[in-house]
């Protein structure tokens, strides 16, 4: 019976394991896209609408989620799921979009990737948490492999000093947000966070629109285009990957799940590659090396 039961928790182990490995590798690939559609959309709309459709995309989407969800919390859960909301998409999408319109998402990407920096931070400094030692290597192997993707690519231009730290400022954001959801949301479902946080930010999204004359444009084909990048930013890049983050974030915590910011880069490299762009094999050789920064990352130890 000893021997069934240990072999029970093995299999329970490893099929989390594999869960967690599934749902970064899609968030990986919906985050790494969203910098494409981001620069589609700011094509004919001004970065405040890309924002703010996409965070209202994602509220409508989730909107009969929402409504439930709100009829079964109290005031105070409420509040931490607007907090999420705020903190994890809203700042962010704005932040970014106004970021893009200056820079690249070569940099928004390497810069993107502080994040789990931040999140270590934060923790030591202000929740005075405690990381294995595995978690330190594994953040520094990961963002030297980043530093040699863009060494290797020789793309890094931080000309534009102002633009870059909205994105800095971006994954700050993301670090607190992070430690919050672990702290004060780890008890409600996923699905619950994202879609309370959206369906609360639907009517001031509707009232930004209004107020930076979103609905005064002739809506050409470049304006459809624009809008149609900037709802699929928010359906698929917010309201989906929040579920899939905050889930990620329960089951394998806080470093792993920020580490997925450390994947992005390649993502955006793969659409480069598919729109032409030569890809070299000191490219090839920096994912290994994030690889195994992700891997130590997620060994298993005892503390968080």
């Amino acid at each position: 019976m000893p021997v069934l039961n240990l072999h029970n928790e093995n299999l329970h182990f490893l099929n989390k394991k594999l869960i967690s490995w599934i749902l970064f590798i899609i968030l990986s690939l919906i985050w790494g896209s969203s910098f494409k559609l981001m620069k589609m959309g700011i094509v004919a709309l001004s970065p405040y609408e890309v924002a703010t459709i996409r965070i209202l995309s994602a509220g409508l989407v989730l909107f009969p989620f929402g409504i439930q969800a709100l009829k079964k919390l109290n005031r105070k859960e409420i509040l931490y799921c607007l907090y999420t909301g705020l903190l994890g998409s809203f700042f962010p999408a704005y932040l970014f979009c106004i970021a893009e319109t200056k820079i690249d998402g070569s940099l928004a990407g390497i810069l993107n990737a502080l994040t789990p920096f931040f999140v270590l931070l934060i923790g030591v400094v202000i929740f005075r948490a405690t990381f294995s030692t595995y978690k330190y290597i594994g953040i520094a192997i990961g963002f030297l492999g980043i530093c040699a993707l863009f060494y290797a690519k020789g793309s890094i231009d931080f000309s534009n000093i102002a633009y870059s730290t909205l994105v800095v400022l971006s994954t700050m954001i993301y670090a607190v947000n992070v430690h919050l959801v672990s702290r004060r949301a780890k008890h409600l479902p996923p699905l619950t966070i994202a879609s309370v946080a959206f369906t609360v930010l639907l009517l001031p999204c509707l009232i930004i629109l209004f107020v930076v004359h979103y609905f005064d444009h002739p809506f050409t084909a470049d304006i459809w285009k624009s809008t149609s990048a900037s709802v699929v930013l928010g359906i698929i890049g917010t309201a989906v990957s929040s579920v899939l983050f905050y889930q990620l974030l329960k089951r394998a915590g806080s470093i792993f799940a920020s580490m997925v910011t450390y994947a992005i880069p390649f993502v955006a490299i793969l659409w480069g590659w598919f729109d032409g762009e030569y890809i070299n094999l000191g490219q090839i050789a920096s994912l290994g090396i994030v690889l195994i920064g992700v891997y130590m990352v997620n060994k298993p130890t005892k503390n968080l």
